[in-house]
């Protein structure tokens, strides 16, 4: 079964509703990521130019403290003495703070005179094949090496040069500090820290050598080379000379980045986080924007599904009008011309229909009344002179027209039975049935009923049966029971088969009540039919000769006239059919009827 249109515009209204929200929470997500990618990209590089600064700072002050402290080595002729050398080198105690791995004393020649701290084999070893020593004696100027590993030492090294000069400008000899990178760090031990404990991926890259000065995890023993192209995306994006944005891999995000250029020595500052981690604050805020964004998403999906309930309510009412007006008669009351145009529309035409069709109704039921009673005034006579014929009154009939006689009669008293069922079911369609409750004896009317279907039971070859019991006083009006009857067991009587019994019986179904069964050994009601089977006009075996000997309203008269008593009547299949009607029991004489005066 299909969804109603109420269910179908709540649907559409839900759903139109949901995908407002999703569509709006994707696009807020993506929009957010974003904007948290760009921050952390811009805080990355901000934080990358701080530490490349600080990096710069510190390097330029060792550097100047070389510079200041190599004119006072010489006397501007020459360099004093090794142990005047010394005295004055001690006498600078930032030395050993600046330089924690030594600081050196070179002649002109590059070889190596005097140290502040002692290393096996390096006093008398000469330099001057080292780019850097070559530099500083090619311009005599300072000078700060790219990291190289030592000579003597074997571990990787910054060297920091700064020229002894004469008066004259003449090369004297050359003053050296050593910061060795598996022992000490270029970067401050606090800004490792940080990135360590925030989960910052820190490097520092010489890009001329293509060496590690860093590699972002622990100071190395030797000089580490950087990855070949391919392997470590960070790196090739930092060598390929994006300042910053986001590295994807495999098409998953995975660092955000910033680098920024020491252009002194050529070194690459590189700063990445993980994708991860810095999403995770955005996603964070997001569930909870999901979160009220569903909340008023279902709240407004809520009032919307409200607006349209209420809107369809009308049509619901006016459906069920439209389905108690087609299933009773007389149910056509107007319909309020209330709510959306649409529906004002729909219930003014209902309207215009429940007009037309009541009028129509009425002079259908005129008609019926008025053509049934002036036509059974002369059927009346007509059956009367049949019936004087049929017994001989005017003397003996031959057989052919005796016949004729006796088939005229009996169609006569089916007319007439006929039309006295259209009479009775219009004044009860009216409301001018009347009833004329009296005391009487249940026994007795079942037992005239019994009597009355007995040649219609012998023509049918079913036996009639009474089950009643003890004596049932009651006050209701006797000749409407005795319709009820009579219609229940010709009813019976025309479905049973042939030996058939129909049995009228009484019971208590409970103490107040008092139930009247008429049962037969038929087929039972079509469970198809059994909506049906109190409306005017139904007949269970449509195109059979049983269907045609009814006129279809005995069980509707049957309803109507239950309901006028104040009972109720129905029906159940248990071997054969049993249609029962019910009465509320009277608290003196058994049962108590609607009380008006004379007989329609």
């Amino acid at each position: 079964m299909g969804l109603s249109l109420k269910g179908r515009i709540a649907l559409i209204m839900l759903t139109g509703a949901l995908l407002t929200v999703l569509g709006v929470l994707a696009t807020a997500y993506h929009s957010l990521v974003d904007d948290f990618e760009q921050l952390y990209s811009q805080r990355q590089f901000n934080a990358t130019v701080r530490a490349a600064e600080q990096v710069e700072q510190a390097l330029a002050l060792r550097q100047q403290t070389l510079e200041s402290l190599s004119p006072q080595l010489s006397n501007g002729i020459s360099m004093y003495p090794l142990a005047g050398l010394l005295a004055r080198l001690e006498r600078h105690s930032a030395l050993q703070r600046l330089f924690p791995d030594g600081v050196m004393v070179f002649d002109a020649n590059a070889t190596a005179i005097a140290e502040t701290t002692p290393v096996p084999g390096r006093l008398g070893t000469n330099y001057a094949d080292r780019a850097h020593f070559k530099a500083l004696m090619r311009t005599h100027e300072a000078v700060i090496s790219h990291p190289i590993v030592g000579r003597t030492t074997g571990t990787p090294l910054v060297s920091f040069l700064s020229p002894i000069l004469s008066d004259d400008g003449d090369l004297l000899g050359i003053l050296g500090g050593v910061l060795n990178l598996a022992k000490t760090s270029i970067l401050p031990e606090q800004r490792l820290t940080e990135a360590l404990r925030e989960g910052v991926n820190f490097r520092i890259l010489d890009t001329e050598n293509q060496v590690y000065v860093y590699n972002g995890r622990e100071l190395a023993s030797e000089l580490q080379p950087l990855p070949p192209p391919g392997q470590d995306p960070l790196i090739d994006a930092a060598l390929a000379g994006e300042r910053l944005g986001v590295i994807e891999r495999h098409g998953e995000k995975q660092w955000v980045y910033a680098t920024t250029h020491l252009q002194q020595l050529g070194w690459l500052f590189v700063r990445a986080l993980p994708h991860k981690q810095v999403v995770a604050p955005a996603r964070a805020f997001f569930m909870r924007f999901a979160g009220i964004s569903v909340l008023i998403g279902a709240g407004l999906a809520l009032v919307a599904f409200w607006m349209a309930w209420s809107a369809m309510r009308p049509l619901e009412a006016m459906t069920r009008r439209i389905h108690t007006m087609a299933s009773r008669a007389g149910n056509d009351q107007p319909l309020p011309e209330t709510g959306v145009p649409e529906l004002v529309r729909l219930a003014r035409a209902f309207n215009r229909l429940t007009a037309e069709r009541r009028a129509l109704s009425q002079v259908k039921d005129d008609f019926v009344a008025v053509v049934s009673h002036e036509l059974r005034t002369p059927l009346t006579s007509i059956n009367g002179a049949l019936r004087l014929v049929n017994s001989g009154v005017s003397g003996p009939l031959p057989q052919k027209t005796g016949e004729l006689v006796e088939l005229a009669l009996r169609n006569g008293e089916r007319l007439q039975h006929l039309i006295n069922d259209l009479l009775d079911f219009s004044k009860l369609s009216t409301g001018k049935l009347e009833l004329a409750p009296v005391p009487c004896c249940l026994n007795g009317l079942i037992d005239e009923a019994v009597t009355g279907n007995g040649p219609m039971a012998e023509e049918h070859e079913v036996t009639l049966r009474n089950a009643y019991g003890r004596p049932l006083p009651v006050v209701l009006d006797p000749l409407r029971v005795r319709q009820l009857l009579d219609n229940l067991i010709s009813n019976a009587i025309k479905f049973s088969p042939a030996g058939g019994r129909v049995t009228v019986s009484v019971e208590r179904p409970q103490g107040d009540r008092l139930r009247l069964i008429v049962s037969d050994q038929g087929g039972g009601i079509p469970e198809a039919f059994a909506d049906r089977l109190f409306d005017r006009f139904a007949q269970a075996e449509h195109g059979t000769m049983r269907a045609v000997q009814g006129t279809g309203l005995g069980l509707a008269i049957c309803k109507e006239l239950v309901e006028l008593m104040g009972g109720r009547i129905g029906f159940y299949n248990q071997g054969g059919a049993h249609l029962w009607i019910e009465w509320p029991a009277g608290t003196e004489t058994g049962i108590g009827g609607a009380s008006s005066e004379g007989h329609p």
